[in-house]
């Protein structure tokens, strides 16, 4: 897959692709920092766990701050996954259509995407002041509603990364070039 910086098959790409493309590499490096800061913290707390129950003063909420932070994770790391566009697929079939209804199956695929997320994020917002009330387990310190709130927040990020996507299935005027082969070459 070409990114939207490279020149395609019709010429050199568009003041507003190279724009484009320069957003969407600066936004996944601030999701890589995101989940790096996050799997360190769980690395952390994690480690101080186990320490502390081997010396005999085990923490009492280490093991559901680990799940939260594993959540965290799992719901940035899939925002990254949105931007760089590694999520699992099956694109054979639709690589198979003649271009213009591979542009369109795409394209709907992108609104249904957006849209499922948009959802989930409203939903996940709508949620949050009925959590405000209930607090975690072994900190009660804290609300539900701040542990929850991973729902809109990574919902909102991963609807920016899918619509830069669209605005790039939009804009293209030739099919993407294959993608490297990245196996073969770490293997040779």
């Amino acid at each position: 897959m070409t990114s939207a910086a490279e020149p395609r098959a019709t010429g050199a790409p568009a003041a507003g692709a190279t724009v484009l493309a320069a957003f969407r590499a600066r936004y996944g490096r601030v999701l890589e920092w995101i989940a790096i800061v996050l799997m360190a913290a769980l690395s952390i707390e994690v480690s101080a766990g186990v320490v502390f129950r081997f010396a005999g003063h085990a923490l009492s909420w280490y093991d559901e701050v680990a799940s939260v932070l594993l959540a965290w994770l799992t719901f940035y790391g899939a925002a990254l996954g949105s931007v760089r566009r590694a999520h699992i697929g099956c694109p054979e079939l639709v690589d198979a259509m003649p271009w213009r209804w591979q542009r369109r199956t795409r394209i709907v695929a992108q609104l249904l995407v957006i849209g499922f997320f948009v959802l989930l994020g409203v939903i996940g917002a709508h949620i949050l002041p009925v959590l405000a009330t209930d607090d975690m387990v072994s900190l009660p310190q804290v609300p539900m509603s701040v542990v929850q709130s991973v729902i809109p927040i990574s919902s909102v990020l991963i609807v920016v990364a899918e619509a830069l996507r669209l605005v790039e299935l939009v804009r293209a005027t030739a099919p993407e070039a294959a993608p490297a082969a990245v196996l073969g070459d770490a293997t040779q």
